[in-house]
């Protein structure tokens, strides 16, 4: 045992002075950073939009602009709302939120949907004097040293029709006449400057003949009787649908007066609706009500699950290159010379599963530390995010299944890297062993909506999937039989791989040449000496 141990201690050594180690604890915190921040700067670096709009009936212009405005505003709205969370005088220290009385409602869906049935809530706002005149009214309940409110820019802007585009010619016509400026050819003026322009909408007069009305069968539209919408970015479809929604509002609101029906009235019915409430019958009595606890309690497994993949694979294949670099190199045949076999791989695999949960340590605390470091209710949410999933019993969840886990993939690593003489070799045959690593991963989205169905169960006594399945069942308070059922299994399976392992490793470690087939190493595995003890 004291040989292995100082296997160990070297292994680990050598692998936390790699510049890849430092590499991986350096770069964790900056990805992590980037990832917190990453809509936020995407958002900034992304230019305003430039469109047109060619409707020379004028059939639907005035309210693609209202809507366009309208999608400014309520983004305003949202950036205000953050800015008076981070800068407004606080009477007592902040605290955590209490997650597990906070309903699970999605805030944002809520505000999205109330602006989206009250248009005439917003356009208030902004008769009123919009955000100056909110900021006038809460400028004594601002902190002394806060910044000036800036307001977000306008993702989308409606630009001039260019001087050599007729808007009175046919549509074919003028979307011919416009592929230059849509094709980046050339810039239109906006503001003095000159910009790309990013779309084009082209609304036909014929159109509201086409109009597809109660009782009418759809048809497949054309572009001569339809609005047209051009642009070459296929992947930015949000300025296509707001001008969508844009128009069929209007049509709607026209239909409406035809028909001699009070369109407010109707927005006004249209906007009522029934309290849902989600409640958990496996709650207390009085607390059944789903909160935002239960709501990351049942998805934080799925988290674990990636982060269990991504530390086993890392550590597995950290095994996996130092056996083949050794067994190269003929540091080996030295390494024999004072310990046996089985001592060199239990060293190995204590020593680079020290390394291993090392990185993952600083990983972690790099995500707390990124987390706190964001000013304002990112960070104390972070901290009642952290007190749940430190106080849902996963923790020890995950140590557990992530020891077994490695212990096992390690096993079969370790055998690999043994038969291989280079990394090539080990590539070719670590094909097969990929196509089975990542069956978790296509799984754990679907696992957690069935979490005791069948196909969650029949994975969980699969030893090489228990681990990761279990993992992500954790929440779910499976069967008794599955919980201890599987872990007897994968404790069972675990001992057989490393018994497996040790022998083929053994034989392995010392023989060159081509890889074993099969039939040799079930004659290895035979051997009653393998174990080299």
């Amino acid at each position: 045992m004291r040989n292995a141990l100082l296997v160990a201690r070297r292994e680990f050594t050598e692998n936390v002075q790699t510049k890849g180690f430092w590499l991986g604890v350096i770069t964790t915190p900056l990805l992590l950073l980037l990832a917190v921040n990453a809509q936020r700067w995407l958002d900034a670096s992304t230019p305003t939009r430039a469109f047109v709009v060619v409707d020379p009936a004028g059939l639907y212009i005035d309210a693609i602009d209202a809507a366009v405005d309208r999608l400014h505003q309520q983004e305003v709205l949202k950036a205000f709302g953050t800015y008076l969370a981070r800068h407004a005088l606080r009477k007592e220290p902040p605290t955590a939120a209490d997650l597990e009385s906070t309903p699970a409602v999605d805030v944002d869906s809520l505000l999205k949907r109330y602006s989206d049935a009250n248009p005439a809530a917003v356009d208030m706002f902004v008769s009123q004097g919009g955000v100056a005149m909110a900021l006038g009214l809460v400028r004594s309940q601002l902190k002394p040293d806060a910044p000036p409110f800036e307001e977000p820019r306008r993702p989308y802007v409606r630009v001039k029709l260019p001087a050599e585009v007729d808007p009175h010619d046919s549509a074919e016509v003028v979307a011919e006449a416009l592929r230059p400026w849509l094709r980046g050819e050339r810039q239109v003026a906006d503001d003095e400057r000159n910009v790309d322009l990013f779309a084009a909408v082209v609304v036909p007069p014929a159109v509201i003949d086409h109009v597809i009305r109660p009782g009418s069968l759809p048809t497949q539209p054309t572009p001569e009787a339809s609005v047209q919408f051009w642009a070459a970015n296929l992947a930015d479809t949000d300025l296509a649908a707001v001008i969508e929604q844009a128009i069929n509002d209007h049509q709607r609101r026209e239909e409406f007066r035809a028909r001699d029906v009070d369109a407010t009235t109707v927005r006004a019915v249209q906007s009522t609706s029934v309290p849902l409430v989600k409640l958990n019958p496996t709650k207390a009595s009085g607390r059944e009500q789903v909160s935002m606890a239960d709501q990351i309690r049942q998805w934080a497994p799925t988290g674990f699950v990636y982060l269990l993949w991504i530390s086993i694979f890392a550590i597995a294949s950290m095994l996996l290159n130092n056996t083949i670099e050794e067994k190269s190199n003929r540091l080996v045949e030295v390494l024999f010379s004072s310990i046996t076999p089985w001592e060199l791989m239990t060293g190995k695999l204590t020593g680079i599963a020290a390394a291993g949960l090392s990185m993952v340590g600083s990983w972690l605390v790099a995500l707390v530390a990124v987390l706190w470091w964001q000013a304002g209710p990112q960070a104390e949410f972070a901290q009642s995010l952290l007190e749940v999933v430190v106080g849902s019993g996963l923790l020890p969840a995950f140590l557990g299944y992530f020891l077994l886990g490695y212990l096992l993939y390690g096993g079969l690593f370790l055998a690999l890297g043994s038969v291989c003489n280079t990394l090539k070799e080990a590539q070719n045959m670590m094909q097969p062993v990929m196509l089975v690593m990542i069956v978790p991963l296509l799984t754990m989205v679907f696992i957690p909506k069935d979490p005791n169905g069948t196909l969650a169960r029949v994975m969980s006594w699969i030893p090489i999937y228990t681990p990761f399945v279990m993992m992500n069942r954790a929440a779910a308070s499976p069967p008794a039989i599955d919980l201890y059922g599987t872990t007897l299994l994968l404790l069972a399976s675990v001992v057989f791989t490393l018994w497996l392992a040790g022998r083929i490793f053994a034989v392995g470690i010392l023989r060159t040449g081509q890889p074993p087939r099969l039939v040799e190493l079930l004659r290895w595995i035979s051997r009653v000496d393998a174990t080299g003890g």
